[in-house]
């Protein structure tokens, strides 16, 4: 496994459709179901299958679920020194917990779905900088 082959299977995924809680190229994803499906691609089985969540699951559980998860499977990299490939979460407000994701496709690049978009690699500008609070990178890439 490679960073490229990462970065190519994220790739795969672009105009696959904003669908909560999917995870099939082609058919629909919502950010985490993009990582679980590059996961799938390059890694092979998932480690585990989240629950089931609401959008604003993060919200009412007041709880870091995301990070926690990226801790548990992916090797901790500083945010500010994440390398193509790896995977950034982001916190869309202060004092809220963090709740979307991307996977870094370069130095000025995100591939990532959001709701309301297909999956799509987008300008990895200030706005998401500001908002990226850790990275991780996939088990044994380089």
């Amino acid at each position: 496994m490679s960073r490229a082959a990462i970065i190519a299977a994220a790739r795969g995924w672009i105009g696959t459709p904003y669908i909560h809680q999917a995870s099939c190229r082609g058919a629909g994803t919502d950010c985490l179901g993009l990582i679980r499906g590059v996961w799938r691609e390059v890694i092979g089985v998932e480690p585990e299958i989240p629950p089931a969540y609401s959008p604003d699951w993060a919200e009412r559980q007041d709880a870091e679920t995301l990070l926690t998860a990226l801790s548990r499977h992916m090797f901790p990299v500083a945010a500010h020194e994440a390398g193509p490939g790896d995977v950034l979460v982001f916190r869309m407000r202060e004092g809220a917990p963090a709740k979307h994701c991307a996977i870094l496709s370069g130095p000025e690049a995100i591939i990532h779905a959001w709701q309301g978009r297909a999956v799509a690699e987008t300008p990895y500008t200030p706005y998401w900088q500001r908002r990226c609070v850790a990275a991780g990178a996939f088990p044994f890439s380089s």
